[in-house]
């Protein structure tokens, strides 16, 4: 966390955006402090993208506020934009210039020197790994195409940068390459808000976590305080071809205390009955000698996996992120 953990960069106060009956944001009040990542999780269409797209003057709110360092989304949308940083989820260059020039033209509109926009450009795009590309951009692939919009969102050095699904569609050697980046802007003390559904991403990167579901906040914490809150020390994920096979395991871990919670999820091909308990291998022996799994006629998988921001997800809604 930040040294300028306890200054404010956002807050939000009751926002909300209604299209007719669809309350994309509904009712959402945070505070992010200057310094710190911050990321949104939630799955597609829980109102990631409408959220940040208020905070970043794109949109007007239906309701509420928001101050983006001081200032507000509704009166100084002005202010607001010459300090913040949008990387947007759907890609946004101009493909008729290469590379460079794309970085340089976002550091002309920001008033930034010929000779300094070229320098910090090379740097940018050498860390993103295109640098010295001199096709159009309009041929890059989907992943190298999301590496330069990255890089435009950072060729001025925001103080607050969002950052709306950063790695979708790349591949996990360039999805590593951002991450490092992110880390490394962290350092810098730049305020960071990730929008995402990647649970592996938000888990590793944030410092904290707001998770949202059908327009709201249900939950909020660093992701271990949510993993404690809200899920158990241990998963134990079993999958079964037949639904009678999970109903016995289900009926055989009713009694045991040390079981906090249990929950199914059903698939074409196999259902799954997925156990959070607490005690570690010592507690994960004791099930297995209790007979969990006697009198079933087959288990697919069998998995034992400490306790994941998904179980968090799972346990609140009662639906996996991804579905």
């Amino acid at each position: 966390m930040s040294k300028n953990k306890n200054l404010i960069a956002i807050e939000i106060k009751d926002l909300k955006k209604h299209y007719k009956e669809v309350k994309a944001v509904d009712g959402v009040s945070l505070t992010i402090n200057k310094g710190e990542l911050f990321s949104i999780l939630g799955p597609n269409g829980a109102g990631k993208t409408t959220l940040v797209r208020m905070l970043t003057t794109v949109l007007t709110p239906t309701a509420g506020d928001a101050d983006v360092d001081g200032n507000s989304i509704l009166t100084s949308k002005n202010e607001i934009v010459k300090i913040i940083g949008v990387c947007p989820q759907v890609i946004t260059i101009y493909d008729a210039l290469r590379a460079e020039e794309n970085v340089e033209f976002v550091a002309a509109m920001h008033g930034m020197s010929r000779k300094e926009a070229k320098e910090k450009t090379k740097k940018l795009l050498e860390d993103f790994g295109i640098a010295g590309r001199k096709d159009w951009s309009k041929k890059f692939s989907g992943g190298m195409q999301r590496r330069l919009n990255l890089a435009m969102s950072l060729i001025f050095e925001p103080e607050i940068l969002f950052l709306d699904e950063p790695t979708a569609g790349l591949d996990p050697q360039a999805r590593r390459l951002v991450w490092d980046f992110i880390r490394d802007m962290k350092d810098k003390d730049i305020t960071i808000i990730l929008m995402t559904h990647d649970m592996v991403e938000a888990d590793s990167l944030s410092d904290r976590i707001a998770i949202i579901d059908n327009g709201k906040i249900i939950a909020e914490g660093t992701p271990a305080e949510l993993k404690e809150k809200y899920g158990s020390d241990n998963v134990l994920e079993i999958s079964f071809i037949k639904q009678e096979d999970l109903e016995v395991v289900k009926s055989n871990i009713q009694n045991i205390s040390f079981v906090a919670n249990w929950n199914e999820i059903h698939r074409k091909e196999r259902n799954t009955l997925l156990i959070s308990f607490q005690g570690g291998l010592k507690n994960l022996t004791k099930l297995l000698q209790q007979g969990l799994t006697e009198n079933i006629d087959e288990v697919v998988t069998m998995k034992f996996r400490q306790n994941s921001l998904e179980d968090v997800f799972l346990n609140l809604t009662g639906r996996r992120l991804r579905d």
